[in-house]
């Protein structure tokens, strides 16, 4: 009883605010293009990615199109470029990242194999000579010095 005798009852709307506003407009359905304008479009394109508008003037009118087709055709081709040379530069990183990875396990592969050069520094310093020999990975080599002089156990 007290709801329907509040001044706010009375003023409420029913519905969404925008709903007396005049209905959108129907959009235009899409165009479809020939075999032939899509091939002139496209061999333009790659020639020349922008135009000017004299320029899009005459092609319109050799292809019977309008100005604004050509133009809108012409920035949904550039849009669809930059995503394909995008897609194209992302898969070369890639591949050129797999070939770096798998240059370095083999040059670490190779290292593993090789003995270590002599550095003649190290050959006369027994804490130099055992950090140039220390391997982590080779279970089998422990280097350890003995009264200044180095000797691989």
């Amino acid at each position: 009883l007290a709801a329907a005798l509040s001044p706010f009852a009375a003023t409420r709307r029913i519905g969404h605010p925008y709903q007396n506003r005049t209905p959108p407009k129907r959009k235009k359905p899409r165009t479809s293009f020939s075999r032939v304008q899509i091939c002139e479009l496209e061999k333009r394109f790659h020639r020349q990615k922008y135009l000017a508008s004299a320029e899009r003037a005459t092609l319109a009118k050799a292809l019977k199109m309008t100005d604004a087709q050509v133009k809108t055709w012409f920035q949904n081709r550039r849009t669809k470029w930059r995503r394909q040379t995008a897609e194209e530069r992302e898969a070369e990183r890639q591949q050129a990242n797999r070939l770096m990875l798998h240059l370095q396990q083999e040059a670490f592969q190779k290292s593993l194999s090789q003995p270590l050069p002599q550095d003649p520094l190290c050959m006369h310093n027994s804490s130099l000579y055992a950090l140039q020999n220390l391997q982590p990975w080779a279970e089998d080599n422990k280097v350890t010095s003995v009264s200044g002089v180095a000797s691989v156990v």
